[in-house]
């Protein structure tokens, strides 16, 4: 399936000329979160929480930037996504090259629908522009 063919099971795509790709289709960036008090996990399910957590700010770099910065400092964060996923099989999303070569990385993760992702990034931290490009959605291979 190409990525033309996987915008059938997306919707939100901010631009589909830039996003849609021969393999793959990259998912940006609309929100930032922190977590703020930790959530709980039990053996039963009975005392399942969430985790409490905050939108991360923004800011212009520029006052004359139509678009703003989330300026991250190292540590775990949950991003949002503009796209929506609503597939029958399970599609991968897996973080861009371009922000793993810049040492942030979220899980690779097969998914129907897409939900908050996980991202760690490093030590010096990192800097998204909205809808920056942080992720590709991938059939995965068949065996």
């Amino acid at each position: 399936m190409s990525g033309v063919e996987l915008t059938e099971h997306v919707e939100g795509i901010v631009h589909e000329d830039t996003q849609v790709g021969d393999h793959g289709l990259d998912l940006t960036v609309a929100g930032v979160h922190e977590i703020e008090e930790p959530g709980r996990v039990d053996f039963g399910g009975g005392e399942l929480e969430a985790a409490s957590t905050t939108s991360h700010e923004t800011e212009k770099r520029n006052p004359d930037d139509d678009y703003e910065w989330w300026n991250l400092d190292a540590g775990q964060y949950l991003v949002l996504f503009n796209e929506s996923v609503h597939a029958d099989e399970p599609l991968v999303c897996q973080a861009r090259e371009e922000l793993r070569n810049r040492g942030a990385f979220h899980p690779t993760l097969f998914v129907r629908e897409l939900e908050r992702v996980p991202l760690s990034v490093p030590t010096g931290g990192i800097r998204l522009k909205e809808n920056a490009r942080v992720s590709t959605l991938l059939v995965p291979p068949r065996s």
